[in-house]
């Protein structure tokens, strides 16, 4: 079988196919690249594999084209750029596995044995370089059949395969969330998820790290909900998030139920990977965490009250709390990227309660110098966080919200609260009142803070320093002569 008239076009591959032929050597195209070509995919990182020697190969083509190519002779890998294609070279090669360890021990190999170590048969497909059968497909695993079937299957047995190395499983996954289309949705084999419950705690040999790539990744494909239902079913997501784990099921009392919050947590995640592309965003991976983790507080929050039913008071504060340990246990950024999902988890609910209330511009206010340069993330995770069975719940709801967004508007636009600063600083208060250090300084700035967030008086210099100045009064202060003025 040939590849469809066109892939094969780049000039990096006749000139893979006829150095290799100079060197005695076969080299094959293999992996993603063969993969999203039968998919229709565009994919510029080609692998090459070779029976022989992938570094000296990649060095033959670089002398050729007079291009850099990066040595890993501890991995016996090369890599170089060529044409806007970034080609990688690897010899042939097979592999065994200590249990305790996901490092394999490997050695010189067939084409075929090294196919055979390949995480799935949509992987293992490679086309020939040789002249004589140029573009052929070598398929021993039925790969293009597992690909037009959407079939995620293992090569080997799964068991095998996810106990040389546990990450395979999350892969898997992975590539069910990332391949699937709106047409064709890809599926994970009854076997290799009955192998997954089997061995979720083999990913207790990885590094937090390596699990946290592959959750960034699906994440950031179009149907992250698929690999969260997948990791929940099959046990793994316990391993590493029990805080979302525990966000599935519902409790009854009474004959009253909660919301499964683990579903709507994940229509809350596709909500926002929707809505960034309606507004033609860039997906913001930060974006999609926090919408992730938004209800984590819930199952710690809950409470069932007679007469009323279930409560979740406070959750967003629970929430906001767990978001540093969660950050801490995967071996996550600690600085502004956790602050700031942090921040919106503590945030969620704010829009939703203006469009519950009556929108005041002192709430409004409030909002946007909290939310500051992120309001508008807010305001998108708070949007998508909107979801109910009942259409016109969720009409009504979302109706109220574009009122909301436009009070906020127009609140903005008057006060230009986004990039609010308090006009009294500490040295200012420090010096009109001959102040060192202490409580009092901080006394005042909130109450200058509070009077122009609740509209009492302008936003500007002239009237927080006379509100400043009376209220200091009101302490027993004396102001001096001074004329420092805040900057």
């Amino acid at each position: 079988m040939t590849i469809t008239e066109g892939y094969l076009n780049h000039p990096v591959f006749k000139l893979v196919g006829e150095t290799a032929k100079e060197l005695g050597v076969r080299a094959f195209v293999i992996g993603g690249y063969v993969r999203d070509c039968f998919l229709g995919r565009p994919n510029k990182d080609i692998d090459i594999v070779v029976e022989g020697s992938g570094i000296a190969l990649a060095e033959a083509v670089a002398e050729k084209t007079h291009a850099k190519v990066s040595v890993f002779r501890n991995f016996g890998t090369a890599m170089l750029r060529y044409h806007g294609m970034e080609v990688e070279f690897v010899g042939a090669r097979k592999e065994s596995y200590h249990r305790e360890s996901r490092k394999p021990i490997v050695e010189d190999g067939t084409l075929e044995e090294d196919q055979l170590r390949r995480d799935f048969t949509i992987n293992a497909m490679a086309f020939s370089l040789q002249a004589d059968d140029y573009g052929a497909l070598v398929d021993p695993f039925g790969g293009i059949r597992d690909l037009a079937a959407g079939i995620i299957r293992t090569p080997l047995d799964p068991e095998q395969t996810y106990s040389d190395d546990p990450l395979r499983m999350l892969r898997a996954i992975r590539f069910a969330a990332r391949l699937s289309t709106e047409e064709q949705k890809f599926v994970i084999v009854p076997e290799s998820l009955q192998a997954m419950k089997n061995m979720a705690d083999r990913l207790q040999i990885l590094s937090r790290e390596r699990i946290v790539e592959e959750l960034n990744k699906m994440l950031l494909t179009d149907y992250p909900a698929t690999a969260f239902e997948i990791m929940e079913e099959t046990g793994l997501l316990q391993q590493f998030l029990p805080e979302v784990s525990r966000l599935k099921g519902v409790e009854t009392v009474d004959g009253k139920g909660h919301k499964e919050n683990f579903t709507h947590t994940l229509q809350v995640v596709e909500n926002v990977i929707r809505f960034e592309k309606e507004e033609g965003r860039e997906p913001n991976l930060w974006l999609h965490w926090a919408a992730l983790l938004h209800d984590v507080g819930k199952p710690l929050s809950k409470r069932y009250v007679p007469g009323q039913g279930w409560t979740f008071h406070g959750h967003e504060v629970t929430g906001a709390r767990l978001v540093p340990k969660i950050f801490e246990q995967l071996r996550m950024p600690l600085n502004e990227k956790m602050k700031y999902v942090q921040k919106l988890v503590s945030l969620h609910l704010r829009p939703i309660a203006l469009v519950d209330d009556e929108v005041t511009d002192s709430a409004v206010r409030r909002l946007l110098f909290d939310a500051g340069e992120d309001i508008d993330d807010l305001m998108l995770l708070c949007n998508a966080d909107i979801t109910s069975k009942n259409p016109a719940k969720v009409a009504r709801l979302r109706r109220n919200f574009e009122l909301v967004k436009a009070k906020m508007a127009e609140v903005e636009a008057k006060d230009e609260i986004r990039n609010w600063k308090n006009p009294i600083t500490g040295d200012y208060i420090m010096e009109v009142f001959g102040l060192e250090p202490c409580n009092t300084i901080g006394q005042l700035k909130e109450m200058v803070k509070n009077a122009v967030l609740d509209g009492e008086i302008p936003y500007t210099f002239e009237a927080a320093d006379a509100y400043m100045r009376a209220k200091a009064a009101e302490m027993g202060l004396v102001a001096g002569d001074s004329s420092l003025r805040s900057e």
